[in-house]
């Protein structure tokens, strides 16, 4: 198992070259994938127009543009679509190849997937970035504990949410129309997340059930650090609980891996 990790660490740097030429080579279905997540914006006009009649759930027109700009730049920061590469590498067989990599499949495609982060950041963060300054900085945290804990949340609400793919992508080993399945997902991830609203304002029974589903852990969390005021204490059980959702979905995602490897049968070329 060191002698594993060690090889991994060792060839981490090469893999993430390796993603960033995968993203340059790919560019214009890096765009597409940009632009699908781009929904944030359209709800900021819709709550911002609903708040311009006056406070709408606790949340005025400068909470909710600061609410949703964090929203834009935590799911840009956080989105992947590894299960979407799981599914076509299972179907036509070329993961083969990968399996023939001293490499985990896993970490090759976390790299990949790190690797793509800059050029997301680069391509729309400033405008967020931008909007969130001019326009909401009001709702801003300014607590510097808030801040420094955001770094290691944002990288909790990523890992969770690449297990989740990977989990997803690995049911293809079992079934063949598993795209249907991350659509049942993303469904799933808008309502109880903070997609497209804050939890706060949703109905009670839906901000309960949030409290017991790893959506709420990819991205209201976050964003409940850059906007609210919080105390250290809260602050502490936001992260234990994003760490723990860490740790059952990366058991979660590797039970599944390792029950679908044994039944794999490769086809096509």
């Amino acid at each position: 198992m060191r002698r594993g990790a060690a090889r991994t660490l060792r060839a981490m740097p090469t893999l993430l070259r390796v993603g960033v030429a995968e993203t340059v080579a790919y560019r214009a279905e890096f765009l597409v994938w940009i632009l699908t997540t781009t929904q944030p914006l359209i709800m900021l006009g819709l709550w911002t127009f609903v708040a311009g009649f006056g406070t709408f759930g606790g949340y005025s027109a400068n909470d909710f543009t600061a609410y949703f700009l964090a929203d834009l730049i935590v799911r840009q920061l956080t989105g992947n679509w590894v299960a979407w590469q799981l599914m076509e590498d299972i179907r036509l067989g070329t993961m083969s190849m990968r399996l023939l990599r001293p490499i985990h499949p896993f970490f090759a495609y976390a790299s990949s997937h790190v690797a793509a982060i800059p050029f997301r950041a680069v391509v729309m963060l400033p405008i967020a970035f931008i909007l969130l300054v001019s326009s909401g900085a009001s709702s801003l945290t300014t607590d510097p504990a808030q801040i420094i804990a955001f770094v290691p949340s944002l990288l909790l609400a990523w890992l969770i949410t690449f297990c989740v793919m990977f989990a997803l992508g690995s049911l293809a080993f079992f079934i063949t129309q598993t795209s249907a399945l991350a659509d049942v997902y993303f469904g799933l991830f808008q309502i109880f997340s903070g997609y497209i609203m804050p939890l706060e304002i949703m109905p009670r029974p839906i901000q309960v059930i949030a409290s017991w589903l790893p959506f709420k852990y990819t991205l209201a969390v976050p964003i409940q650090l850059l906007t609210k005021s919080l105390s250290p204490h809260d602050i502490a059980v936001l992260l234990a609980q994003q760490a723990a959702w860490t740790a059952i979905m990366l058991a979660v995602a590797m039970s599944v891996w390792r029950l679908g490897i044994k039944r794999y049968e490769a086809v096509g070329n």
